[in-house]
């Protein structure tokens, strides 16, 4: 691994770009054309001026190199790109790092869950049986583009991503119908909310517990044995 190679960081579309240009030397605006017509949006974000962004970010760190340009019509000049060895070296490193080692993506919806007690209760549970419903929408879309590409024979390391996607939605969507079937039955204790004010009402039993604040309570030594699957 060279010094230049080990100092490239590389966003989610630069990674969606090295692999296009992997295949074949391509200009920017078919880049962009290929990842929407295979449905990559569904994996990275992806914008025109983001993506030309980036592939000049890519020629900029040598990892891709501009071999020549042409015009079709009365359109614009458009430059082929193609990968240089850096760039496929660098690619395949990042891949590498990203399948051995989880990252904090810090996703929002757990954000959203860790806030959730500062809504009432029906409006908490109005809100996940709206993201149930979309949630099981997807369950559905994957399973049809699955069988999709099964029927059609397509090898299974081009989709084994999307088994993972479906995988992740249908647990997602039975732990949120056990947490709305928890907060209904209430089971799951919630805070009252003053109807016209909407104050949070004060618990007298929450005077003695944790609340908010509870992860406050987690010395560096009780996280050291969490981690360690440890209850402290």
């Amino acid at each position: 691994m060279t010094g230049k190679q080990a100092g490239v960081a590389l966003t989610p579309l630069a990674i969606a770009v090295l692999a296009l240009l992997e295949e074949k030397p391509m200009h920017p605006y078919e880049m962009y054309q290929l990842l929407m017509t295979r449905h990559e949006d569904e994996l990275v974000k992806i914008k025109p001026g983001s993506l030309y962004h980036t592939v000049a970010r890519l020629a900029e760190q040598e990892l891709v190199v501009a071999e020549g340009t042409d015009r079709a019509g009365n359109r614009p000049e458009r430059t082929t790109y193609r990968i240089q060895p850096l760039g496929l070296a660098t690619l395949r490193l990042r891949i590498t790092e990203i399948l051995r080692t989880p990252v904090k993506e810090y996703p929002l919806f757990p954000l959203a869950l860790a806030e959730a007690h500062n809504l009432p209760v029906h409006d908490v549970i109005a809100l996940l049986r709206e993201r149930a419903t979309w949630v099981d929408g997807h369950i559905a879309e994957f399973e049809a583009l699955r069988e999709w590409t099964r029927s059609r024979r397509v090898p299974r390391r081009y989709w084994m991503v999307i088994e993972y996607l479906h995988a992740m939605n249908v647990t997602e969507s039975r732990w949120l119908s056990t947490l709305i079937a928890d907060l209904e039955s209430g089971e799951l204790v919630w805070t009252d909310f003053d109807p016209q004010t909407g104050a949070r009402i004060p618990d007298d039993d929450d005077q003695d517990r944790p609340g908010a604040d509870w992860g406050a309570g987690l010395s560096g030594a009780d996280m050291a044995a969490v981690r360690k699957g440890v209850t402290p």
